[in-house]
């Protein structure tokens, strides 16, 4: 069941709040028609729902289905728009390390926590390098019986994306998508100032960047969950790196900046298990992609390029 919210206007901004896939988006237009506005919103939030069935593992019929039955067998074709997503999804995986990875095996896995105590998961971790893309075929193959791919890490932004592409064609020239508090931009605000990040979410008006420039820029935050975290005095002191098993250094929030909210998504969560250091000098070897890193000390870290003021 969708939850929606009657549209808001203010001045020439006009809102809409709903829960698409798991998350509270929010999709505010610049516009000078209600009704207009109106059109342009629901034509996004149908991309966001088309996205969404699209790479859906649930049904039996969709393409992620067919993959995942298929690992170990045989190579399965797909649709162009998977097959790219996927293509895309293991360059980032191969750019972190394998610290970003949409593959997964089903089974049990004990994982050690911060405290030493062992827990019992689900599923084990995966291994991108063991999926074979055949662009000439458009097929994908899962080398290894009982593995898997899920779109949970990506899809959220890769909707986002998609719904600013259709906003765009149907000539809405300024707007912000809040996808559960990643903040997705183009064009200015109706004064003709940039899109800030208190701008686009007044309740990040306190935060460190509030006043950061990411028009036209998709910026995506990752939180240092309490989830396989040491807890001494109540407060958070490390988290475990889940893949590699050993503790990594003590950030509380990953926030990157990029072009893509699929990007941006993509690798804020795996830039927490890399490192600060690590982290910073990754992103500073790359194109049009920026942090800002908040740890346990409250310092702030910024890659090239990006200013703060304290």
């Amino acid at each position: 069941m969708l939850a929606v919210k009657t549209i808001k206007s203010n001045s020439n901004i006009f809102r809409r709040a709903i829960w698409l896939m798991g998350n509270q988006f929010e999709i505010s237009i610049v516009a000078n028609d209600v009704i207009w506005a109106e059109e342009r919103i629901a034509n996004a939030i149908n991309e966001i729902n088309r996205i969404e069935k699209l790479l859906s593992a649930f049904s039996d019929s969709s393409n992620v289905t067919e993959i995942n039955r298929n690992a170990g067998i045989q190579p399965v074709k797909v649709n162009p728009e998977i097959f790219w997503l996927i293509d895309r999804a293991i360059k980032i995986s191969e750019l972190t390390y394998g610290a970003f990875d949409i593959t997964y095996f089903s089974g049990d896995k004990e994982l050690i926590s911060a405290n030493n105590k062992t827990t019992k998961n689900a599923t084990t971790f995966g291994n991108y390098q063991s999926v074979v893309l055949d662009d000439r075929a458009m097929t994908i193959f899962l080398k290894e019986e009982g593995m898997r791919i899920s779109f949970a890490a990506n899809s959220k932004g890769y909707a986002v994306d998609r719904a600013k592409y259709i906003l765009q064609t149907q000539g809405v020239s300024s707007g912000v998508i809040n996808a559960g508090g990643d903040l997705l931009t183009w064009g200015l605000q109706p004064d003709n100032q940039p899109w800030t990040v208190a701008a686009a979410d007044p309740e990040l008006q306190n935060v460190p960047y509030a006043d950061l420039n990411i028009s036209n820029m998709c910026i995506a935050t990752a939180v240092n969950s309490d989830e396989n975290v040491a807890i001494t005095n109540k407060q958070v002191v490390k988290k475990i790196n889940p893949k590699k098993g050993f503790q990594v250094s003590g950030i509380v929030s990953m926030s990157i900046i990029s072009p893509s909210a699929e990007l941006s998504g993509a690798m804020a969560n795996p830039m927490i298990t890399i490192g600060i250091n690590a982290g910073l000098y990754l992103i500073n070897k790359l194109n049009q992609i920026g942090c800002v890193v908040i740890d346990d000390h409250q310092r702030i870290y910024t890659s090239k390029g990006i200013s703060i003021t304290e």
